[in-house]
């Protein structure tokens, strides 16, 4: 089919007629037009206004259905039991009893990671759970001291390992080491120049810290190569999942990553400032009997070092309050705190979203539609050279996301205009846009109409230039496409 049909509401609705995953749009509440607008909580109605053009689950997904539901339940369980809301099974309750609620959701996060069920924990929040893991797998020596970590790592992350070379007594100058790109004009970072830094300082480097998503480009880094190559030269490896998990297959167990860390409020919309997840290795989890200690009577148990809590500890003893660290197997150990039900309640209604597909489905929908979106903006897109596309256009080194790099001093105006338009997408100032097409509730309508309105904010921000060829750049490169008789 042309390019030319692509660009048509006809296309986009037979499209959409044929996607397998249709079905789980209903799963969740897309805010109308006018709701963006309102001042007011008045009730959500999907027939007041049209629904907004919502492409922003790489910074805040969308509201399952199931979640009132779920926290509803949470509620009235608090409200009519009390404390023994801990212990009772709810026959007309979707929750587990809340001394449960957390291992509950262990078994569908792990598929949603690639790992096994003992090797995640739902707890705490991203950076947070970043620091547990560093605290146990950032272990300075002498001879291995340095974190290497992209320059453009996420503030959170870099000031996250920055207060842990500090917490070492060390000098981030010199125990840092910033992975740049080689070439000035793109944002990319290849492989094979992530793999010859991890060479340069193989020998000095205590741990390897990168995103499996690059916040800023979305570019989706070769997570087993890396893990492997750092390996091979002694270097532990953690991985920031942020933008990751829920938007792209996932494979920890396998791939031998030591330990990562992910917030679920983008992807797997569990809503603001949600509570995270943390993956262990199997290999740095076990607890084992120890020897023995006269003072307490029996074993000191032995495991891997690491800021403890309660909630880590086994079980059988937790409440024996006896102050004997026992850590659960696994990284349910790495627990401190009681974890809040009620973000759990909203955790569990995503999980059961996400069980009515699977990840190899939602990432073969996210290729289709990530490819119609970037062939829509490079043949369809603003007549002027008003953007560059800075994502990977190949589709294995990207996810759903693609980031657009405006000209100078656009940025204000084209946002302004898709504000009023109701499509909702993000910034990352000064210049850039960031568009993520979410497989579980966006469409090739949705994409159609963001495109179509970009195409207007731009046109009106650069004041309707009058260029007869759609040119854009292209990760440093230009392409230019014939406009023929495109309205």
């Amino acid at each position: 089919m042309s390019s030319q049909s692509e660009y048509s509401a006809e296309y986009a609705k037979i499209q959409d007629a044929q996607d397998p995953l249709r079905h789980l749009r209903d799963e969740f509440i897309i805010p109308t037009r006018a709701d963006l607008k309102r001042k007011t909580l008045a009730a959500h109605s999907s027939t007041a206004s049209e629904p907004s053009t919502y492409l922003c689950g790489n910074s805040l997904g969308l509201q399952p259905r199931l979640t009132s539901k779920y926290l509803n339940s949470y509620l009235s369980a608090w409200a009519t039991k009390g404390v023994l809301g801990h212990f009772t099974e709810i026959e007309d309750s979707p929750l587990a009893p809340w001394l449960h609620v957390d291992d509950d959701v262990m078994e569908p996060m792990a598929k949603i990671v690639g790992a096994k069920r003992e090797e995640v924990a739902v707890m705490q929040t991203l950076t947070a759970n970043l620091h547990l893991l560093m605290c146990s797998f950032y272990r300075p020596t002498k001879d291995r001291w340095k974190v290497l970590i992209e320059g453009k790592a996420f503030p959170s992350d870099h000031y996250a390992v920055e207060s842990q070379v500090q917490h070492h007594d060390l000098d981030p100058a010199s125990a840092m080491v910033l992975i740049e790109p080689p070439d000035p004009s793109s944002p990319l970072l290849s492989t094979s120049h992530i793999l010859a830094t991890i060479d340069e300082h193989a020998s000095e480097t205590a741990l390897l810290l990168l995103p499996g998503i690059q916040f800023y480009t979305g570019q989706f880094f070769d997570m087993k190569t890396i893990t492997a190559h750092a390996h091979e030269r002694g270097i532990v490896v953690g991985w920031d999942l942020a933008h990751a998990v829920g938007n792209v297959p996932l494979q920890l167990h396998d791939w031998n990553v030591d330990f990562a860390a992910w917030c679920n409020y983008k992807y797997m919309n569990c809503g603001p400032g949600a509570i995270g997840g943390l993956f262990v290795h199997e290999k740095h989890s076990g607890v084992s009997a120890g020897q023995e200690n006269a003072t307490t009577d029996g074993k000191t148990p032995s495991y891997r070092p690491r800021l403890s809590g309660w909630w880590g500890n086994d079980k059988s003893s937790r409440f024996r309050m006896e102050n004997r660290f026992v850590p659960i197997p696994g990284a349910g150990g790495f627990q401190l705190s009681n974890p809040s039900v009620a973000d759990l309640a909203a955790v569990r209604a995503s999980l059961d979203t996400h069980a009515k597909t699977t990840m190899l489905d939602l990432r073969s929908k996210s290729v289709k539609l990530t490819a119609h979106l970037q062939r829509l903006l490079l043949e369809h897109g603003p007549k002027e050279r008003c953007y560059e596309i800075i994502t990977p256009l190949d589709p294995e080194e990207r996810g759903a996301q693609l980031s657009l790099k405006l000209r100078e001093g656009l940025l204000e105006s084209v946002m302004e205009h898709l504000e009023e338009e109701g499509v909702v997408v993000d910034e990352r100032r000064p210049d850039v846009i960031r568009v993520a097409p979410a497989p579980l509730y966006n469409n090739y309508s949705d994409v159609l109409r963001f495109v179509q309105v970009f195409r207007a904010a731009c046109e009106r921000a650069t004041r309707g230039g009058g260029a007869e060829t759609n040119s854009v750049m292209v990760n440093g490169g230009r392409e230019e496409k014939g406009w023929g008789d495109v309205k």
